[in-house]
């Protein structure tokens, strides 16, 4: 029993199924699964589909910061990728050619690989703090993606491109599918090979990495670029889920919540070890926090203010030293004439 009440996805799962409850008691169809034309319904399959792209932020961002770094620029990141293959899509003179849609999705993964790269030359060629580094793209990367659209929303009507966002395969949503094929490919890579030993290693102390032979410089740029190419791929889900790209809103404070999603999920800001499945079940604690506050019908004026306070009791219910503090509080409160018992030094 002590052994699950320490594991690193107890309490997320905890908190993850407490939002759960609350949703079911305040709407009793909230589990309910329904099967139309082929395709399944409901708010469970809801928050797995409109999660998908934070899900892959997430994922590129637990690698970021196991290495001690951070990246603020994935937000930014994702309104580029859309507005590329949007841009390239309405150029066609036939938006449903499957070749047309093929390159409009290479280029913008190719763009946000470039883009991953940069910061990872930032970080670990120039020698420029992670956030200060990847903060210059995020300020510049929105204007980019403006540039990129014209100031405009870029809309296209290509069934074939708004298959990746609303499209179904084997009655659920492709995108469940395409989260689910980047998290097996960063699992195999980080568990199954030396990369994640190497990560790990350079999170806790680079300059030994650099003395036990690990190449800290290359481990930086490729976790840096993975994390580019997860936010390019969020930026196709999310502009063909809406067949349109919006250099000013799309990706808006994506980055503030997949760091949320990582730190939730248990991976610690000072690098070192890190949790994949945690980083996805904090981004769902995130997403079916979102969908309690629209179905509850909290003003938009506050959702944020809701959604910090939520956040902020996660992070205090997960934290061990606040419950080791809690804990003592509650015991002399209730015990006040009970001493500690000395311990023996050996």
């Amino acid at each position: 029993m002590k052994t699950i009440y320490k594991h690193h996805l107890f309490w997320p799962l905890c908190v993850l199924a407490a939002l759960m409850l609350f949703n079911l008691f305040y709407s009793p169809d909230f589990f309910s699964i329904t099967f139309q034309n082929g395709h399944l319904y409901g708010s469970l399959i809801d928050i797995l589909n409109f999660g998908s792209p934070l899900i892959l932020v997430a994922i590129g961002m637990t690698l970021v910061v196991a290495t001690s770094g951070i990246d603020l620029s994935v937000g930014s990141i994702v309104a580029i990728s859309g507005a590329v293959a949007c841009l390239s899509i309405s150029k066609g003179t036939d938006q449903n050619t499957l070749s047309l849609i093929m390159l409009s999705v290479l280029m913008a993964m190719g763009l946000s690989l470039l883009l991953g790269i940069w910061n990872g030359l930032l970080v670990s060629v120039a020698g420029i703090q992670p956030i200060i580094a990847t903060l210059i793209l995020m300020v510049a990367g929105r204007g980019i993606a403006q540039l990129i659209t014209g100031g405009q929303i870029i809309t296209v009507t290509s069934e074939k491109y708004a298959y990746i966002g609303s499209g179904s395969l084997a009655t659920l949503p492709f995108s469940i599918f395409v989260v689910a094929a980047v998290l097996i490919a960063a699992v195999l890579l980080t568990r199954k090979t030396a990369l994640g030993l190497f990560i790990e290693s350079v999170g806790c102390n680079p300059k030994a990495s650099l003395m036990s032979g690990i190449r800290a410089k290359w481990v930086l740029i490729s976790v840096y670029m993975f994390c580019g190419l997860c936010a390019g791929i969020a930026g196709l889900l999310l502009s063909s889920n809406v067949s349109s790209a919006d250099g000013n809103n799309a990706g808006l404070w994506y980055e503030l919540d997949a760091i949320l999603a990582v730190v939730i999920g248990g991976t610690s800001l000072n690098g070192g070890r890190f949790y994949l499945l945690g980083t996805v079940v904090g981004a769902l604690i995130i997403q079916t926090m979102t969908t309690t506050i629209y179905m509850i019908g909290v003003p938009p004026e506050i959702t944020l203010v809701v959604k910090a306070f939520v956040v902020l009791t996660v992070c205090l219910v997960q934290s061990s030293a606040f419950r080791a503090a809690i804990a003592v509080r509650w015991k002399t409160r209730h015990y006040p004439g009970e001493k500690e018992l000395p311990r023996h030094v050996s």
